[in-house]
């Protein structure tokens, strides 16, 4: 399975990597947010260990069909996590103020959700 990069290839260390900083934000929760449920937290494991799976499968397309230029892996994961994290801040805005609010304060600097965007463009 693991012999060439294959679909299932591209998925399973997607999903492995999107679990692993999934898990971490799972555990990290409680410190920031004590008052986060156990709905919130595990949804949190299981976006990103979706958005690994969806960034492992759009792995295959190396080349862009419109633009016909080369399209590497450095500008498909930011662009796509950047976007799914973007569509997820829209959904959760409230959600997400009030997170914000918990993990940096009433002053803080990043209390904006749109920041949510950037973080999904770097993990």
């Amino acid at each position: 399975m693991f012999g060439n990069p294959s679909m299932m290839t591209r998925i399973a260390v997607g999903k492995s990597a999107g679990f692993v900083i999934g898990l971490m934000a799972f555990i990290a929760f409680p410190i920031f947010i004590p008052e986060a449920t156990w709905m919130e937290r595990v949804g949190i494991l299981f976006w990103y260990t979706t958005l690994g799976a969806i960034i492992g499968v759009f792995g295959v397309m190396t080349y862009h069909p419109i633009l016909k230029l080369p399209f590497p892996w450095w500008i498909r994961a930011p662009m796509l996590g950047a976007w799914m994290n973007f569509v997820l801040m829209l959904l959760t805005w409230d959600w997400l103020a009030n997170i914000m609010l918990a993990i940096f304060g009433e002053g803080g600097l990043f209390l904006s959700p749109y920041w949510f965007v950037l973080e999904g463009a770097i993990v």
